[in-house]
């Protein structure tokens, strides 16, 4: 049976928040100059707010779930990808990145 309703609070630790802060400000500045993008960066900038709040739980809205686990999940495929490509050090240098996306969709956004 399917759940009625998705409770969307999350409690981040210090580093996830740290890093999910830096991979939103990464997505902003990457879509914010075409206006297609409008509502992914609107999205973004919310995170960005909700995640900078001192309170523990970071309650997000469907709309930013969605778009978060899209993009985390399109990073995580690309570095994969990247990995997969290069050679021993820039493989080494993804991986600890590559973990903790992985880390972070395993434990808060999967499903």
């Amino acid at each position: 049976m399917k759940k009625l309703f998705k409770n969307y609070t999350y409690e981040f630790d210090k580093n996830e928040k740290r890093l999910l802060i830096n991979f939103c400000k990464q997505a902003i500045k990457q879509m914010e100059t075409d206006n297609r993008f409008f509502p992914d960066v609107r999205a973004f900038s919310s995170i960005v707010d909700k995640l900078n709040e001192p309170s523990e739980n970071v309650k997000l809205t469907k709309e930013e779930l969605t778009r978060l686990t899209l993009q985390l999940k399109e990073n995580v495929k690309f570095l994969k990808e990247k990995m997969n490509k290069s050679w021993f050090l820039k493989k080494w240098l993804y991986k600890s990145l590559y973990t903790q996306y992985q880390n972070i969709l395993a434990t808060h956004f999967s499903d």
